[in-house]
């Protein structure tokens, strides 16, 4: 296949994606829910929402006249342990490989096999040339490449089994949100959906809010209030309860609207249901917070994309085909396999 004849066919899964009828989304999304019930009907359509945003030609032509894909002159068989947090989360790594023109070779997590063995048979049905560059297995070995994406503790154990092959390993990140003191309703309304959306587990999901004083969070606690219907969601609903009855107990100091709790913390990374905060001086300071941090900071909000390399709130969710996890550039990786 050309470059053009993969393009093409990413952009035929798109329009299948578009073209979904109800019955047809619904019965996908039951299933999907029924083997993880994190991943509710709402959170796979906005899944696939997304999905189409990447699959439009234009978009997927200007993402790749940026690289010499010319390069690629021997396919390589490419081993990918895909995360399962959000639903379809290792689809970019997917569409990556078969774009780079390798053979994919993928380990789903048990939580999002669903949803990327149909968008893997969508595909082969606008392009049956896929069907031999396509491959699902129990584990990956005896391959030239290795993307692998887990916590902190597996990627010790990835890079134990790949480190002696070109490899791409992805540890825990997190995302964070920036007030400047001036933020209004629809603001915190905007930011509302960067910690809500997939219930908070995605490595762009908000974990923690930087603020130059307390003062406005229960203004902030007010204004989210039409994202409380998050708390009707059993899981998500286990872990309010538990964290908040931790708290109660240990007697630490917190913030409560009934659906998500707030406590100060100098932590990235806040269980689901809590945001941590913390409280800067002046710019200069956040400067050196947020520096401090880099390294686990997957992307940072603030209003208009006020704060320098941060995006507006409410866009924490829509990554460009650019914004690569661990901010590790993928195809670039991918066109330098030998």
């Amino acid at each position: 296949m050309t470059l053009q004849d993969r393009i093409q066919a990413f952009v035929k899964l798109g329009k299948r994606l578009e073209n979904l009828s109800t019955d047809e989304f619904e019965t996908l999304a039951r299933r999907v829910e029924n083997n993880n019930s994190w991943f509710s009907q709402e959170q796979t359509r906005l899944a696939l929402r997304g999905l189409q945003i990447f699959l439009q030609e234009k978009a997927l032509t200007e993402w790749l006249e940026k690289y010499d894909l010319e390069k690629v002159h021997a396919p390589r068989k490419v081993g990918v342990l895909m995360a399962g947090n959000v639903p379809a989360v290792g689809f970019h790594d997917f569409m990556s490989v078969l774009l780079s023109g390798h053979e994919f070779h993928g380990k789903l997590s048990s939580n999002d096999e669903i949803l990327m063995k149909w968008l893997a048979d969508q595909l082969v049905a606008a392009e049956p040339r896929f069907a031999d560059l396509i491959h699902f297995e129990p584990m990956l070995k005896g391959k030239d490449a290795y993307i692998a994406t887990g916590s902190d503790n597996s990627a010790r154990y990835f890079e134990y089994y790949f480190g002696k092959y070109p490899n791409i390993i992805r540890k825990n990140r997190s995302s964070v949100a920036v007030f400047s003191g001036n933020e209004t309703e629809e603001d915190y309304l905007a930011l509302g959906e960067d910690i809500f959306q997939y219930y908070g587990l995605g490595c762009r999901n908000i974990s923690k809010l930087f603020l130059p004083n307390e003062e406005q969070l229960q203004d902030f606690l007010k204004a989210i209030q039409p994202f409380e219907t998050v708390i009707t969601h059993h899981k998500y609903r286990n872990n309010y309860d538990y964290n908040k009855s931790i708290y109660l107990v240990n007697q630490q100091p917190h913030l409560d609207n009934g659906f998500l709790l707030l406590t100060k913390g100098e932590g990235l990374v806040s269980p689901i249901s809590v945001l941590y905060y913390e409280t800067y001086k002046d710019e200069a300071d956040l400067t050196e917070k947020l520096s401090v941090n880099r390294e686990k900071i997957q992307c940072v909000v603030s209003k208009e994309g006020s704060v320098a390399e941060s995006l507006p709130f409410g866009e924490a969710q829509c990554p460009g085909l650019e914004e690569y996890a661990d901010n590790v550039d993928t195809m670039a990786f991918l066109i330098e396999l030998k």
